[in-house]
């Protein structure tokens, strides 16, 4: 809301957008769009960005030369890397510009710069999920009928609107969690609107890869930037419109930026931007799956849907959670990864989906669907495979201080009266039917967890789930979430076990707190290797934990951070026969055990229901 006050050392050329409202050079006003020349010696205010609007850019002839991390040069504040330093800029901070040689002529774009407002009209694809299945078709109707408000607690991770409650078809998510809003994890694309409880949260550039939240509509990537400049209090429309206006807003906004002179002048001919035109050609339904097959033997149905305007979401099989088929959906993503399609950025892993980000120009999305089909019904008997996986063991301290800080923190500026304060080991215990704290930490200790998809909120966290059904816990997750997690606590929600990358948002009923499972330059670290990824698990890890005190985790974590300790891995495998195990016991007592166990939690959380509804 503030932008910085800068002296230039060299001559350049500079361009200020967005939120300017009284930037100056020298003292002298400087036109938002225009190319203006910064001689060396002379201070560049961008002044206050009292609104319309909440953020100001700064675009720089030859850009700031600062180191690539991870292949992109901005900086993560909550991961602390990237950019300069890994932090915010300070009083005295010097930033290297590149070599301004070679570019091509700089242009003005005064002519396209969009207006800036306190009311937003968002086009939205909707789905991926929606209704029958998650919402009625009435609560999605009045999702889009609805005027949101931005929450305070807006930013990069995330935009929460603050509105009606959503109309839901269901009353919880089952294994996935209490909540109707729960679904077994699913990665997110940018823009994408979760529903995190009854709060919808805009994922943003810095936000979760994967999670937990049924997602009823993307926003299209020619209106993401109103995300940026949407300030607190600001209201919101979501507006649904059909696949091909979306691709044709996306168009429009890319001709601007390819040719803004030749823009602007159609714009003033024509008296409007080309990729504002209007929208609302859509209901709310969302558009038909591009493909649907069959089960076949052990092969479950796959569906491939439009998740936004540049994604695709590949579900399989029932939304259930089943062993072999995440190992299906690990097969495909492998043998997509081996065809190596163009136009496909990333492909981001679930419990049972596979969410594909590409280029609609290069690769579209009937083309997109038409080789998932082929590469799924070209998968080897799943029933040979064997992959080379590992057992790790990772400390934690169950109970830990900083779990209960998060929680006091929620219940002081989130949700005093949320069913899971102030202490959410006595929640899990209370919805799971068990005699005592604890038993809920028994169960974690005993407890083998698989790997499942990592990437689970921020930097490699893993999502994970005991093979054994009896140490299968299910909780519910927050409702909204919370704004502070800190780095690597333990949480469990629905039936899942997730490890936080960093500190952040977060919504699993946090039970205690490792190590690191993130770590840049480990080339020459303890227990790392050249070429190393900087998240440290893998898919299909074996995780167990061991149990530490609060003081000697503080030693570990900080000797993991280091490098000078790694995590403590052994080689291991996994086959069809062991997930088959894990889906179905292999003994009738085991079988029976299992039984009991979760007719006792059903039976809790039915009960917690009815605490729920009697509020």
């Amino acid at each position: 809301m503030r932008g910085p006050v800068l002296r230039a050392e060299r001559r350049m050329v500079v361009c200020l957008v967005g939120a300017v409202a009284g930037a100056t050079l020298d003292g002298r006003a400087v036109v938002p769009g225009r190319v203006t020349v910064v001689r060396p010696g002379q201070v560049l205010d961008m002044g206050d960005a009292p609104g319309p609007g909440l953020r100001q850019y700064l675009a720089v002839g030859g850009g700031v030369a600062v180191p690539s991390v991870l292949g992109s040069r901005t900086t993560f504040l909550l991961g602390g890397f990237g950019g300069h330093q890994g932090r915010a800029l300070a009083v005295g901070d010097v930033l290297a510009v590149g070599s301004a040689e070679n570019l091509a002529a700089p242009q003005d774009v005064t002519g396209v710069l969009p207006e800036l407002t306190d009311v937003w009209e968002l086009r939205v694809v909707p789905g991926p999920h929606g209704a029958p299945e998650h919402l009625t078709e009435d609560g999605l109707a009045e999702l889009f009928a609805a005027e949101w408000r931005v929450d305070h607690r807006a930013d990069r991770t995330g935009v929460r609107l603050v509105g009606p409650a959503p109309g839901w078809a269901r009353e919880d998510g089952g294994e996935a969690g209490l909540h109707p809003s729960n679904i077994h994890d699913s990665a997110y694309p940018v823009g994408g609107i979760m529903l995190s409880g009854n709060t919808p949260v805009i994922v943003g550039p810095d936000g979760p890869s994967l999670g937990g939240f049924v997602v009823p509509a993307v926003v299209v990537r020619a209106d993401r930037w109103k995300l940026a400049q949407a300030r607190p209090d600001d209201r919101v429309r979501l507006i649904p419109v059909t696949p091909e206006e979306a691709a044709h807003a996306n168009r429009a906004r890319d001709a601007e930026s390819a040719d803004p002179r030749a823009a602007a002048a159609w714009f003033e001919a024509s008296g409007r931007h080309g990729s504002e035109l209007p929208g609302g050609l859509a209901g709310p339904a969302r558009p038909a799956p591009l493909a649907e097959l069959a089960p076949s033997g052990v092969r479950p149905s796959l569906t491939v849907r439009r998740a936004g305007d540049h994604h695709v979401l590949v579900e399989a099989g029932p939304a259930r959670l089943d062993l072999t088929v995440r190992l299906q959906v690990h097969l495909l993503a492998r043998a997509l990864a081996e065809r190596a399609l163009p136009g496909v950025t990333e492909a981001v892993e679930g419990v049972r989906s596979l969410l594909l980000a590409f280029d609609p120009e290069v690769l579209p999305h009937a083309e997109l669907a038409a080789a998932l089909a082929e590469a799924w019904e070209s998968l080897p008997d799943p029933r040979g495979i064997e992959l080379p996986v590992r057992e790790v063991v990772l400390p934690i301290s169950l109970d830990d201080p900083a779990a209960h800080e998060a929680m006091l923190r929620y219940q002081r500026g989130v949700r005093p009266d949320a069913p899971w304060c102030p202490d959410n080991v006595e929640f899990i215990r209370r919805v799971n039917g068990l005699a005592s704290r604890d038993a809920v930490f028994d169960v974690v200790e005993a407890a083998t967890y698989l790997v499942l998809g990592l990437g689970d909120v921020y930097l490699g966290a893993p999502v994970a789930v005991p093979l054994d059904p009896r140490h299968r816990l299910v909780t519910t997750k927050y409702d909204p979430a919370r704004t502070w997690t800190p780095e690597n606590a333990v949480g469990i929600g629905g039936v899942y076990l997730c490890v936080y990358g960093m500190e952040g948002p977060g919504g699993y009923q946090l039970v205690g707190r490792t190590v690191p499972v993130w770590r840049l330059g480990d080339a020459e670290r303890a227990g790392a290797t050249p070429g190393d990824p900087p998240w440290l698990l893998r898919t299909f890890d074996r995780l167990r934990f061991r149990p530490v005190g609060a003081d000697e985790l503080l030693r570990l974590r900080a000797d993991v951070a280091a490098g000078r300790a790694g995590l403590d891995v052994r080689p291991a495998t996994l086959t069809w026969d062991d997930l088959t195990a894990a889906n179905t016991l292999l003994t009738a007592e085991l079988e029976r055990e299992a039984a009991a166990f979760t007719a006792a939690r059903e039976a809790a959380f039915a009960a917690e229901r009815e605490r729920w509804a009697a509020r």
